[in-house]
């Protein structure tokens, strides 16, 4: 943060403040773990876990401040100033709110239901031609990541790329009215979170929320290959601008994938330019398109625009090449989604040389709710249309009806990773390919730990 006022903060955050207002504070944390000296710890309130519990542990650390909803008599006289609000969630979210309007960088919101994460990071990359840019951190999307985020903004930080993430309807405006965006990137509509949302059109509404928030004189890029675009973009009230593979304003065209990445054409309204991204998969070209829009329209030039994006590096767990004793592994481990599912199957099937085997290590999808066998299956087809060599899934029954649909290859199911690892060490050999790719909650890089670990 750039150095404020605790009273300021106070202000920020709604509260009634008890100590020392004039001290300087420089960073507001919500976790014990990594609270240092001088920082103001926010004591939120979980289904499973109350931090006002740890409040004389930060006090002892020597944070300068804490903010709670509520004060417990055996805390006794802390050794610090408190912030007294009605409830501390709330409280982080205006402070961040407050802070945001403060420090007054240019905001590009992002959302989608796929490459959220990917389009950031390359977004961010992009950005950084023209303004020292921040982005938020790994995948810290939700009603706390985003004030996080914005709370970490530093003086000299002119840009900041911001990740939404939703389940539920209604979160993204909750998003939104924090971060008040100048700008903004839906990456797509896709079935992601159906659980919860019921429909697609009903996702499609929701992600929506974001390019409609983007204030007038803004900018808004949407995905051309998304067939709910053109209507989103009757809702916006900032400019909108269109990218991807084969149309849009910025489109990518003539792609030539290898075994490290793929170069194309970026073509920005007849500017084009030849570019490379060291990261495997047409759909990552997708999110390159989008990012490199997004650049395009805040003034940074179409050839800085593709020689960020020939160095460019994503967060762990997408994509992520790993060699082990010869072995080609593909760690699409963060998160997985039907569509996310069968673009790293798409890609699985282009890897690797001429002798070259092709697994697919999956675990389930999760959020599908009604859908969820259906889709499962459907993956399962996919990856036998691919005819890849075999097809491998771990854990409970929903990862095992992609087996029983991918039957038509070579395929097994087993119970855990470890005995998914151990299968591997004796089937495969050097020069295979290897994609690991489930939900977060299916843990799928635990396959390669053990199997690096024999």
């Amino acid at each position: 943060m750039i150095p404020l006022p605790l009273q300021t903060l106070a202000q920020f955050a709604a509260g009634n403040l008890r100590g020392d207002g004039s001290r300087l504070v420089k960073n507001v944390s919500t976790d014990t773990r990594k609270i240092i000296a001088g920082d103001v710890f926010v004591a939120l309130v979980g289904d499973k876990f109350d931090a006002h519990d740890f409040i004389p542990q930060a006090a002892a650390c020597g944070v300068d401040a804490v903010v709670v909803s509520k004060i417990n008599p055996a805390w006794g006289s802390l050794p610090c100033a408190v912030i007294e609000v009605g409830d501390t969630l709330i409280a982080l979210q205006n402070m961040a709110r407050g802070y945001r309007q403060h420090h007054a960088p240019l905001i590009i919101g992002l959302t989608g239901s796929n490459g959220k994460t990917s389009t950031k990071d390359l977004a961010a990359i992009v950005m950084a031609r023209k303004l020292r840019t921040r982005a938020t951190f790994g995948n810290l999307n939700n009603h706390i990541g985003v004030p996080i985020t914005l709370l970490s903004l530093r003086e000299g930080d002119q840009c900041c790329v911001t990740e939404m993430g939703m389940n539920h309807a209604g979160e993204i405006k909750v998003l939104t009215d924090i971060a008040d965006p100048d700008a903004g990137i839906l990456t797509n509509v896709g079935m992601a979170h159906i659980e919860h949302m019921g429909t697609q059109d009903a996702i499609a509404w929701e992600k929506a929320t974001l390019p409609a928030q983007v204030k007038r004189g803004g900018v808004v890029v949407l995905n051309a290959n998304d067939k709910y675009s053109e209507t989103i973009a009757r809702h916006c009230q900032a400019s909108v601008s269109t990218a991807g593979v084969g149309c849009g304003d910025v489109s990518a065209s003539n792609l030539r994938a290898d075994a490290t990445g793929t170069t194309f054409t970026l073509d920005f309204g007849g500017e084009k330019v030849e570019t490379r991204l060291p990261i495997l998969g047409e759909h990552m070209v997708g999110n390159a398109a989008l990012a490199a829009c997004m650049g395009w329209r805040q003034g940074i030039s179409p050839a800085d625009i593709a020689d960020a994006l020939n160095h460019a590096k994503l967060t762990g767990g997408r994509v992520e090449p790993k060699l082990v004793n010869g072995i080609q592994f593909i760690d699409d481990s963060y998160n997985a989604n039907p569509d996310s599912m069968i673009a790293g199957l798409r890609t699985l099937s282009t890897l690797g040389g001429e002798n070259s085997r092709r697994v697919a290590v999956l675990g389930r999808m999760g959020e599908l709710g009604a859908i969820a066998e259906a889709e499962h299956r459907r993956v399962g087809e996919f990856a036998a249309s691919l005819k890849l060599d075999a097809v491998f899934t771990v854990g409970g029954d929903e990862a095992a009806l992609i087996s029983e649909a991918a039957a038509a290859v070579s395929t097994e199911h087993f119970p855990d990773h470890a005995s998914c690892a151990a299968r591997l060490r004796e089937w495969l050999r050097e020069g295979d390919v290897v994609l690991l790719k489930g939900s977060r909650s299916a843990r799928m890089e635990q396959v390669l730990t053990h199997f690096s670990a024999s």
